[in-house]
């Protein structure tokens, strides 16, 4: 029985003296067994524990030599643990500071670059709010803009494209939203900017068949001033997906509809609406 309680008590004995050793440094006045204890745990005891520890002695040190060799690599480990703990908040304020902070740096480079990538983790799910997604964006075409020989840029360009997509996706969604709800003159207006923001999109088919049918309920359940222009509006967008899509299988769905609107606007005309 005690070899079976030998190895879990002396873990205990041993997490309690490491416990009250960092607890006497952290109050004492020594900063070169601050810095040496700092590093320690930030290199060899790589767990989010080990690395808060590592903070609060980072904290003390760069307070007391901002200016020196050990300040700044306080102040880059303290943003670079609150990074790998995944805090990207904390550590987004402190690798972005770290660059105006130490601009000659040789870690300015990688502080600017991890505190980018801080914004695109906080980047949340595209049917959530993007305000973060365009933060991320802008922080990362600034790396490339102040580092463009940087090994890293093209990862940012591959992350911009990503982060793009997402809010293509985000607008996307929102077209398809208006239409099933049928809020008609909105997936109309969301259509048309859709694609003046992303000509070029995998999904121009799909909102550009949403917008000419869109264009045809709203003209049909607008008021009576309104629906000979928004007619011949829905008239003139079904030519245009017809040109830019000749064989796409919406086009039979699409034919029919406006074969129904050319009859509508005739007799629009004529009853002078």
């Amino acid at each position: 029985m005690k070899k079976i309680y030998f190895l879990p008590i002396l873990l205990v004995f041993t997490i309690l003296a490491s416990c009250s050793e960092y607890s006497k440094v952290i109050k004492e006045d020594d900063y070169v067994r601050k810095f040496e204890m700092a590093n320690d745990l930030y290199e060899n005891e790589p767990t989010n524990a080990s690395r808060n520890k590592a903070i609060g002695l980072y904290e003390q040190i760069y307070q007391r030599l901002p200016k020196q060799g050990e300040g700044e690599l306080a102040y880059f480990r303290i943003g670079k643990a609150y990074y790998e703990n995944s805090d990207f908040y904390m550590a987004g304020y402190y690798l972005g500071v770290f660059p105006q902070r130490f601009p000659y740096s040789p870690k300015a480079e990688e502080a600017l670059f991890l505190s980018a990538m801080c914004s695109v983790h906080n980047s949340p799910e595209f049917s959530l709010d993007q305000l973060e997604t365009e933060v991320a964006i802008n922080n990362l075409q600034q790396f490339a803009n102040r580092y463009p020989n940087s090994p890293l840029v093209d990862s940012c360009n591959n992350i911009i494209d990503g982060l793009h997509f997402k809010l293509e996706t985000k607008s996307y969604e929102a077209v398809m939203l208006y239409a099933k709800t049928e809020n008609f003159r909105a997936a109309v207006s969301s259509a048309l900017v859709f694609e003046e923001d992303y000509p070029m999109s995998v999904f121009r088919e799909d909102v550009q068949f949403t917008l000419v049918k869109n264009s045809y309920l709203l003209a049909k359940n607008s008021i009576d001033v309104k629906k000979i222009e928004r007619t011949q509006e829905a008239i003139e967008r079904y030519s245009t997906f017809v040109a830019a899509f000749p064989e796409s299988t919406h086009i039979d769905v699409l034919a029919a509809r406006n074969d129904e609107m050319i009859e509508y606007l005739a007799e629009l005309k004529r009853l002078g609406k």
